[in-house]
């Protein structure tokens, strides 16, 4: 799954558009690499979201099937890291 639709369907962005604008901007970096709305993401990836004054840190467990995902589901999805 692309990581533009996969940060919408685990509910890290609210919508795919914001976390276009996200990628653009080389907020999100996945295993420490900026990346564009194509890179695909895979399970044990590491996603990055850098901030101007802290970073969120999220680890892939499963890739969803559908394009949403109930909010109370994100734990199955990824893994908050550094908390």
């Amino acid at each position: 799954m692309r990581i533009d639709k996969f940060l919408n369907a685990v509910n890290i962005t609210k919508r795919r558009a914001i976390a276009e604008d996200m990628l653009k901007e080389k907020i999100v970096f996945v295993n420490n690499l900026s990346v564009k709305k194509a890179k695909e993401v895979k399970v044990g990836d590491v996603i990055k979201l850098q901030y101007l004054e802290y970073a969120d840190e999220f680890k892939v467990l499963q890739i969803p099937t559908t394009k949403s995902t109930p909010k109370s589901k994100q734990n199955d999805y990824v893994q908050k890291l550094g908390e």
